[in-house]
């Protein structure tokens, strides 16, 4: 007897054909998925950044819009009447006497204040960076003045300057010195100022100096101990060209703050005496909220704000070409 095979089911001519694959999705275009990153970054930016740009700019621009606009007005504070005057009061401040001895005293404080906070600051970095008893409090010391509020520490040095009885009388009579006139005689009431600023900001620099002292490897100053390099020609060849980025921030950030400076001139000298310590930032103050001149004061602040933009130009064009990151 023949066994009769059945067919597997579906193989007759009756069974169904198979039933087709579901096909893919298309794959998304690589463009729409640049865009979704792209629209995903600039949600987190506006998260992240929008409240900062929006503080910034009702702040700082639209003030310094409303100065700007301010600077082409001749008017008093107080008065409800202004006057469209142009470029009047920049005309009047370039050609007014006062001004070139402005200038002048703004770039000898910030000369000075600059120059002198970075080379006693780095001397300061590299003593703090030594292995001596008591350096955590001798790095404190050093930077508390700079919390210190700059009136108060003017206030104070004016005790210690006094020429009768302050400190510094005392000290220099130990020398058999007298003291200078410094409230009065030029050019004693802008050396004193000069100090004050020193003292207030020398811990600032000092910290952020000693911060890029302790980047630099160990290594590259064991290797010049072993060539035998002297510590003062480790210190030019090594150190100093590693500490590059550091200086060139200190620079700008200094350079800013010094040609803002005011609460230490405005509580030991006042301007005087006749003008000798008075910089473009106090000449500001004093024509807007003692003259009450806001429309030249404001063409000084427009003036200022301009010579600032273009020294921060000026070093990032220049001087940070001369900078090295390692």
């Amino acid at each position: 007897m023949t066994a009769v095979l059945a067919p597997p089911p579906g193989a007759g001519p009756s069974a169904a054909p198979p039933a087709a694959r579901p096909s893919r999705p298309a794959a998304a275009r690589p463009g729409a998925a640049a865009r979704a990153r792209r629209r995903r970054a600039l949600g987190w930016f506006a998260l992240l950044a929008g409240p900062n740009v929006a503080l910034l700019a009702l702040f700082v621009y639209k003030p310094l819009l409303e100065s700007l606009y301010l600077s082409t007005m001749q008017w008093n504070l107080g008065s409800p009447v202004a006057r469209f005057v142009g470029l009047g009061n920049y005309v009047e401040w370039f050609t007014a006497d006062s001004t070139a001895r402005v200038l002048t005293t703004t770039a000898v404080f910030t000369l000075t204040t600059v120059g002198g906070a970075l080379v006693l600051g780095l001397a300061l970095a590299l003593l703090l960076d030594r292995r001596l008893p008591g350096r955590g409090l001798a790095r404190t010391v050093a930077f508390a003045p700079y919390v210190l509020s700059g009136y108060a520490v003017g206030i104070l040095w004016l005790f210690i300057f006094d020429p009768r009885y302050g400190l510094m009388s005392t000290v220099l009579g130990w020398f058999g010195a007298t003291s200078p006139q410094w409230y009065t005689a030029e050019p004693w009431p802008l050396v004193m100022v000069v100090v004050v600023y020193l003292w207030k900001h020398l811990g600032y620099v000092a910290l952020i100096y000693l911060a890029g002292l302790q980047a630099v490897p160990q290594d590259l100053r064991d290797a010049a101990a072993l060539d035998g390099a002297s510590p003062a020609r480790t210190l030019r060849s090594i150190v100093l060209p590693l500490l590059a980025p550091t200086t060139f921030f200190l620079l700008v950030t200094m350079l800013l703050a010094s040609l803002q400076s005011f609460d230490i001139i405005r509580s030991m000298t006042q301007g005087g005496p006749l003008g000798s310590t008075t910089t473009l930032m106090y000449q500001i103050y004093v024509e807007g909220f003692v003259n009450g001149r806001a429309g030249y004061a404001s063409a000084g602040a427009t003036i200022l704000f301009l010579l600032l933009l273009a020294v921060t130009a000026v070093q990032l064009r220049f001087v940070e070409r001369k900078v090295h990151y390692a």
